[in-house]
C-alpha cells in the first residue's frame, strides 16, 4: 500500500504533516489524525463542513470539481477560487505534497 503525504493547516494556523493511504480521501486522513473537521456527511458529498483551501501549486494535480460539488462549495460564505471539499480529494501519487487549508465551514 502506498502511503503519501500532506499538509494541513488548522483554524488555529497550526500545520501538520500527515500520512495517508492511497485512495483514502483527504477529509478521512485530517479526521483520522485528531484535527477537528465536521465532516457532516462523512464523505457523500451533501454538505460543506470539510470545505478546504487548496494551495494554489497543488490546485493543478486534483481532478475537476464536479457539478455537486460546485453547488455545495458555491452556498459558503468563505468560498475561493482555491476552494475544494477534503471528502472530495483522493490520496494518490498526484496529491502527495498537497497543502490544505481549514476553512470556517469545518468548525
Amino acid at each position: 500500500m502506498n502511503i503519501f503525504k500532506i499538509k494541513v493547516t488548522d483554524l488555529e494556523g497550526t500545520t501538520h504533516e500527515l500520512e495517508g493511504p492511497e485512495g483514502y480521501r483527504v477529509m478521512e486522513v485530517i479526521r483520522d489524525n485528531g484535527i477537528p473537521i465536521r465532516a457532516e456527511c462523512n464523505g457523500c458529498a451533501s454538505c460543506a463542513t470539510c470545505h478546504v483551501y487548496v494551495n494554489e501549486n497543488s490546485l493543478g494535480k486534483l481532478f475537476p470539481q464536479s457539478d455537486e460539488e460546485r453547488k455545495l462549495l458555491s452556498d459558503s460564505y468563505h468560498l475561493q477560487e482555491n476552494s475544494r471539499l477534503s471528502c472530495q480529494i483522493l490520496m494518490t501519487p498526484e496529491t502527495d505534497g498537497l497543502e490544505v487549508i481549514l476553512t470556517p465551514d469545518c468548525e
